[in-house]
């Protein structure tokens, strides 16, 4: 087997592992899909994230779309109760790259958490788990507050609460290389009405 195929594999093996959730992190399904085809490669962030968007595409069909639109309005209701904390929908509702795992991701911006969370019980929004999340990147440490929330439909939703300085802040992400984006809720509101399953990739 040349080197191609064989990095190759062991993408498609770490894609299952994240798909079935036997592994939650890219780094570790890695590892241990490299370990069981005796491989000395490492696919990419990139490749395995192509690898794990084929296998959700081979398993779920139309239904995956389906369910991507749904948690897009969501996400827009979500988003909507949120509209003090200008909300961004990032991750993979985002990008359209859902698989049956997935939940939704926003980023709120406000500099005290328990304000976010008052929020979401007056609204009835069942909150599952709470908790603070220190981070150290290049050096430079980053505190966020992460809420765990059930929808009324039963999708689940994270929301990540930063500081209201950090509001035009841009991150690379570690999984496609580009800028996180993400959607307003204005600009999500807009795709909603004209392409509600448009994918947002670098390529």
């Amino acid at each position: 087997m040349n080197d191609c195929s064989l990095r190759k594999r062991v993408a498609r093996e770490t894609a299952s592992l994240l798909y079935s959730g036997d592994e939650k992190e890219y780094k570790q399904a890695k590892l241990k899909a490299a370990k069981m085809l005796q491989s000395k490669f490492l696919p990419t962030n990139l490749e395995v994230a192509m690898e794990l968007d084929e296998i959700a595409e081979e398993n779920e069909g139309s239904a995956r779309r389906e369910r991507l639109i749904q948690m897009r309005k969501d996400a827009l209701s979500l988003m909507r109760i949120l509209r003090a904390f200008n909300p961004l929908l990032i991750g993979s509702v985002w990008r359209g790259t859902i698989h049956h795992n997935s939940d939704i991701d926003i980023i709120a911006h406000h500099d005290t958490p328990a304000d976010v969370v008052d929020l979401l019980k007056r609204n009835n929004i069942k909150i599952i788990q709470q908790e603070k999340v220190n981070v150290t990147k290049k050096g430079e440490k980053k505190a966020s507050f992460h809420i765990y929330v059930e929808l009324p439909t039963k999708e689940e939703a994270e929301i990540k609460v930063i500081q209201n300085f950090e509001v035009n802040r841009e991150d690379k992400c570690e999984i496609y290389g580009d800028t996180i984006a993400g959607l307003l809720m204005v600009e999500l509101e807009k795709l909603m009405r004209e392409n509600p399953a448009q994918r947002f990739l670098p390529f």
